[in-house]
């Protein structure tokens, strides 16, 4: 298995949790020649492939083909699996894309979870994605972190890097709680 960059893990990462799996926008700052050389590693990976975009959809375009029609950026299987996700749903989205239609939800409506299960960030995610979602000192005893190292994942890593759109809610006896 070959071991991803931070930039490829980030990509795949917000592919999963994008509808039909789509690999684009891309992160900032990624753009130009290293947009291109990163990409065209993925390609020839298979972490990633290219598929005619959907523009009645509005899928973001990686290059126009000159016909008036354009490519888009899709995650693979063997890239989803790459970072942590079940090939049994990146199957079903893959084949809910090739019908051409509206991908359904494979886990009973869930979002996908990102990452590699068993990790602290993957515990975290799913401590957030309860109803009642998690307070830091939930998810302190859950990963055993300082409460700062918490609230450091929650607002750079999963609000600005993966860019999930967390909610904090001040509720009484629990503090604050944060929901995705």
């Amino acid at each position: 298995m070959t071991k991803l960059t931070e930039t490829q893990t980030l990509i795949l990462t917000r592919a999963s949790a994008r509808s039909g799996n789509l690999a684009l926008p891309l992160p900032e700052g990624l753009h130009g020649a290293a947009a291109k050389m990163a990409i065209g590693r993925m390609i020839k990976l298979g972490l990633i492939e290219e598929a005619d975009a959907n523009l009645r959809r509005k899928e973001p375009l990686w290059r126009e083909t000159g016909d008036g029609h354009g490519t888009t950026l899709i995650a693979t299987e063997a890239g989803l699996a790459a970072v942590g996700i079940e090939p049994l749903v990146s199957r079903a989205v893959a084949s809910a894309r090739n019908a051409n239609a509206e991908p359904a939800p494979a886990t009973g409506g869930a979002a996908p979870v990102l990452g590699r299960a068993g990790t602290k960030q993957a515990t975290i995610i799913a401590l957030l994605q309860r109803p009642d979602g998690a307070s830091i000192a939930e998810i302190v005893a859950a990963t055993g972190w300082k409460a700062h190292s918490a609230r450091g994942m929650i607002s750079g890593v999963l609000k600005k890097k993966l860019g999930l759109a967390i909610t904090t809610v001040k509720e009484g006896g629990r503090g604050s709680v944060h929901r995705l």
